[in-house]
């Protein structure tokens, strides 16, 4: 079963900069795409950034721009930096795991594994 453990969170003024983390354990990058999601109004989650082995990096209109997901497979550790972070971008931030072919949907409904989560909030 993959584990996933994410650490970086924090609070920071608006305009700050955050780099979350998430170390994957039993996961094979083949297999599944990386992503980190969020609360978001009127949804349970939704997805922010995600990666996976045979495309370019996803991301959501709201983060274009300001956010960067990369990995490190040496590491099996997947990253989120975050720039000119804004109050609307307080949340508690999920790393999940997904099927690779759904890379591009960002569905929180079709991701298989969730991590417990890092809590980031961005004061005005």
């Amino acid at each position: 079963q993959v584990q996933l453990v994410e650490s970086g969170g924090g609070s920071v003024p608006s305009g700050g900069s955050l780099r979350l983390s998430c170390a994957a354990s039993r996961y094979t990058y083949v297999n599944y795409y990386l992503g980190w999601f969020r609360p978001a109004p009127g949804k349970e989650r939704e997805g922010v950034a995600a990666i996976g082995h045979t495309s370019g990096p996803k991301y959501a209109e709201s983060v274009k721009g300001r956010f960067t997901i990369s990995q490190d497979h040496a590491k099996d550790t997947l990253y989120l930096q975050m720039n000119n972070l804004t109050p609307e971008d307080t949340a508690m931030y999920y790393c999940a795991a997904g099927p690779s072919s759904l890379v591009d949907t960002l569905l929180p409904s079709r991701v298989n594994y969730w991590g417990q989560g890092t809590q980031v909030t961005v004061s005005s």
